[in-house]
């Protein structure tokens, strides 16, 4: 075999190595808005919660106050133990910890819109790796208080919200923002959500992200002592 030859191959395997990002991708079938939605709705009705949960957030909070802060949250039902990790950087130690109780507002139950409460428009489709994505229009049928979502996109592999756009409104404070979900176990979970607002006419803004679920069968009863 020759030198020219060996060159030969080797160009040869580079050139097709190279070509494999230029395959195109496989055709993907967009299906009916309104399938999609009534898809969205089934899914909505059966989506699981889970009994027990931990998981990690970050909070950043730019404005009147500022904050930027790490905690461990283990929840059982509404029952909720928070430690606060670290603030402005600095860890805590011990951390510091709320036993509280309260309904989690950002579950995908709580936040998305229903039948019988919004009416939806299609705006768009796109593709996401290997499936669609389908963005919607939501208007409220009668006033919702201080929250309402605008806007959501279904994932088209889940039917479920894969970002919901909100507009919220509670006394001198309003402002506008998303939460983004995916999957986390067998679960839908929120991984991050941000808003922009005015407090009392001065400028703000919120990131909350979330991180490391765990989804244990059960806790301890010691773990809210």
């Amino acid at each position: 075999m020759t030198s020219g030859s060996v060159a030969g191959r080797a160009g040869a395997v580079l050139l097709g190595l190279l070509l494999v990002g230029a395959v195109p991708k496989a055709p993907l079938v967009q299906l009916d808005s309104q399938v999609v939605l009534e898809r969205y709705f089934a899914e909505l009705n059966i989506v699981e919660q889970p009994k027990a949960v931990i998981f990690q957030y970050s909070i950043s909070q730019s404005g009147p106050n500022n904050i930027e802060q790490t905690h461990r949250v283990y929840r059982s039902g509404a029952t909720q133990r928070d430690e606060t990790l670290a603030v402005d950087g600095v860890a805590l130690k011990p951390p510091s910890i709320r036993i509280s109780k309260y309904h989690d507002r950002y579950t995908i139950q709580t936040l998305a819109p229903r039948p019988g409460l919004y009416t939806f428009l299609f705006l768009r489709a796109h593709r996401v790796a290997n499936h669609l994505e389908y963005t919607y229009s939501a208007l409220p049928l009668a006033p919702l208080g201080g929250f309402a979502v605008t806007s959501f996109t279904i994932d088209g592999s889940s039917y479920l919200p894969s970002a919901l756009g909100f507009r919220s409104v509670n006394g001198a404070t309003s402002g506008a923002g998303t939460v983004a979900y995916a999957k986390a176990g067998h679960y839908w979970m929120p991984l991050l959500a941000t808003v922009t607002a005015r407090i009392a006419g001065k400028p703000a803004r919120e990131r909350i992200a979330w991180s490391q679920y765990r989804f244990p069968s059960a806790m301890p009863q010691s773990t809210f002592h």
